[in-house]
């Protein structure tokens, strides 16, 4: 059992002075998170989505925190591969920099990024990019493994060459991949390396998920094997805020998500800019989420986009792990029962006060993990 928390550095107000004090308020968070028994701390890695996300250079700012950390993960949720935006020799060097200087702590997601918005600022088209990051994802972990690499490939060519440093750890990182739809959930679990579940769908279609990547993960061909570690994990999101208040928590929680929803629906799907309403009780901010259901779905329709639970899912369990540490305790033990290795905590959402995810790690810390941990200890003891 993995307790984590993954940032977006999501806001309202994008002022330079409101966007600074956010990283400012991550670290905090973050050092909380380690003092409190988290296991890791994901960043995920967008261009150009204002408000939406960010967090466009992760790794700085994870190696800022390895630096001011001695245990806690250090996880990219994930490494965007376009070659114009990441070259597979930078990430390579930059991986394993990061995981010699944390002492092997790094977590290492590969993925392409989600709109046109993002692809489009470094030359690409978005329904374009999938063999690209493929070749990008095989060829990084030989770059880190072998003293010389050579490449000739569709998209990339690299004349031979030593590439340095190697990591900390050996072969290398642990590898992941940010996973929605079936269809990266099967990719995931071909290429033998672990899932990070991104998706608002609660515990029923993460048992889906879950399914569907242990089948192929047990079934995978060796010649399909990403890197040279199979790493068989499923981190499952969890947006959360446990205040000893549950009225509160559902308040500031519900907000949140509305925030966070309705600003990925402008930059995924083209909708409005998100709102915020101070006022609103958790009960009319969770009638809100449900009414915007058809209009998102109806908005997918009409671009012929396949609608999964990835899309939906904000809209089918709305309350999640808003409330006190028993709500979160029930919620999360849910997520274990579908399959989950990982619980990746999502507390910093746009409107959401530091104060309030403050309070949620250290409740989380002194109520929901020890509660976890005492079980998982209680399990091994009868084995």
């Amino acid at each position: 059992m993995k307790f984590s928390i993954i940032y977006e550095a999501q806001m309202v107000d994008t002022s330079r002075e409101n966007e600074a004090r956010t990283f400012h308020e991550i670290i905090e968070q973050s050092l909380l998170a380690e003092e409190m028994g988290f296991d890791n701390v994901w960043a995920v890695e967008h261009t150009a989505l204002t408000q939406y996300a960010h967090m466009s250079a992760p790794e700085t700012f994870l190696a800022f925190l390895a630096g001011k950390t001695t245990r806690l993960g250090i996880g990219h949720g994930v490494v965007c591969l376009p070659p114009a935006m990441n070259h597979p020799v930078k990430v390579a060097e930059r991986i394993a920099t990061l995981d010699i200087l944390s002492n092997g702590r790094v977590h290492f997601g590969m993925g392409k990024g989600g709109t046109q918005q993002e692809s489009g600022t470094f030359g690409y088209d978005l329904n374009e990019l999938q063999p690209m990051i493929d070749e990008s994802m095989y060829l990084i972990p030989k770059i880190m493994v072998q003293d010389e690499i050579e490449h000739e490939g569709q998209f990339i060519k690299i004349p031979r060459r030593p590439i340095h440093p190697k990591p900390f750890q050996n072969p290398h990182p642990p590898i992941y991949m940010a996973c929605t739809r079936e269809a990266t959930l099967v990719a995931a679990g071909s290429r033998g390396i672990g899932a990070l579940v991104l998706g608002f769908a609660g515990p029923d279609d993460i048992a889906k998920k879950n399914a569907v990547y242990r089948e192929h993960f047990r079934n995978r061909k060796p010649e399909d094997q990403v890197g040279f570690r199979p790493t068989e994990h499923l981190a499952a999101l969890c947006p959360s805020i446990v205040l000893d208040d549950r009225e509160k928590a559902r308040k500031i929680g519900l907000r949140g998500q509305r925030f966070f929803v309705e600003s990925l629906g402008h930059w995924y799907q083209g909708g409005p800019k998100p709102t915020i309403d101070e006022e609103l009780t958790g009960d009319q901010q969770a009638a809100i989420l449900q009414q915007e259901k058809e209009a998102v779905v109806a908005y997918l329709s009409e671009e012929k986009i396949a609608i999964g639970s990835e899309h939906t899912g904000s809209y089918e369990e709305v309350q999640d792990a808003y409330g006190t540490a028993e709500d979160c305790i029930r919620y999360v033990q849910r997520l274990f029962d579908s399959g989950a290795d990982e619980i990746l905590f999502l507390f910093q959402m746009g409107g959401v006060p530091h104060a309030a995810i403050m309070e949620t790690i250290r409740n989380i810390g002194e109520k929901v993990i020890p509660h976890f941990r005492a079980l998982e200890a209680a399990k091994k003891a009868a084995e």
